[in-house]
């Protein structure tokens, strides 16, 4: 069942020391995971994911995928580039009205030949039914990806990349304590969480909330919980977590989804310009601000190894561009 997948990306994705600023928090040595790399379209974390919902997909006779997620949606991105390469049809309902110019990741979701519906203020899928009944009225057969593509078959690409983890760690001779990540739609999280518990290690989970908006009225912890439990049933084992056993730190995210704040522009460019590695201005960008700030802190302990997954989403930074445009040699 781990196994039952459709290739999209290249794997295992890169690990290694952010020597510079490790240097910068000599209490701690950080490390990366590059989701960044994965190789599907600009790469990014929804890679994993959408091995497996593809091959359901195409399981069950599917020709047509419905997804939804915002304009600069890197999920929405990767599942264009993915139909493309299984050969099916792609639906996307994204929030917002339709822009003159499409740029980031909505440019190139079109490139990728998706089929683009702007819903104003509904980004999250509220729109998906609608939409399908008029496809299947046309004889398109309709697979629906939920929103970030989180349900326990994307949640079994996150299984994996523990057991990548685990493996890439052992060989380097490496272990790791905390691994920060952004979770917004609840799939990563479950995933590493149904992970660390098949494989049996010890790794501390610090998902920094990205998104205080909740889901179709379900805040982010249920969700989470509930494909966490799903998954300890898919796997047969004899476990079953409560909403206490979520963690998820929400000291990050009062600027709501998508807008950038001024820390973590800086952040960003802090990264970039130590490390070579871009972050994204909507998950990555936040997450990576939020763990320098807990290491800032020292609200975890010192020594620690911490482990930063890069999720991706590099090509959203083009429709952010104002903030970090120079003028006068000075960033704005």
């Amino acid at each position: 069942m781990l196994t039952n997948k459709f290739n999209l990306g290249f794997f295992p994705t890169p690990l290694h020391e952010l020597q510079n600023m490790s240097k910068s928090f000599p209490a701690y040595s950080i490390f990366i995971k590059r989701d960044d790399l994965t190789g599907l379209a600009c790469g990014g974390n929804k890679t994993r994911k959408l091995e497996f919902l593809i091959k359901q997909a195409l399981d069950g006779g599917y020709n047509t995928i419905i997804t939804s997620g915002a304009q600069q949606s890197n999920h929405c991105r990767q599942t264009a580039a993915a139909c493309a390469m299984a050969g099916l049809k792609c639906h996307l309902l994204l929030g917002g009205d339709e822009p003159q110019t499409y740029t980031g990741n909505l440019l190139l979701s079109s490139i990728l030949g998706a089929q683009i519906h702007f819903t104003g203020n509904n980004r999250k899928g509220e729109d998906t039914l609608v939409l399908k009944k008029e496809l299947e009225k046309k004889n398109n057969r309709c697979f629906v990806i939920p929103y970030g593509g989180s349900n326990i078959i994307g949640a079994l690409g996150f299984i994996i990349a523990v057991k990548e983890l685990k493996k890439q760690l052992k060989d380097s001779d490496l272990t790791i304590d905390y691994i920060f990540f952004p979770s917004s739609s609840g799939g990563m999280q479950a995933g590493l969480t149904l992970g660390i518990e098949y494989y049996n290690l010890n790794y501390k989970l610090i998902p920094i909330n990205v998104d205080k908006d909740q889901t179709n009225g379900r805040p982010l912890e249920k969700i989470v919980l509930e494909i966490i439990n799903e998954g300890f049933n898919y796997l047969k084992m004899d476990k079953q977590f409560g909403l206490t056993n979520i963690p998820l730190n929400k000291d990050y995210d009062k600027d709501g989804y998508g807008n950038l704040n001024e820390n973590e522009k800086n952040t960003i460019l802090e990264l970039a310009q130590q490390e070579g590695i871009i972050l994204d201005p909507v998950y990555s960008g936040r997450a990576f601000n939020g763990m320098i700030d807990i290491l800032r802190s020292r609200k975890i302990p010192e020594k620690s190894n911490v482990l930063f997954w890069h999720t991706g989403g590099g090509p959203a930074i083009f429709e952010y561009s104002k903030p970090f445009t120079k003028e006068n040699g000075n960033y704005l």
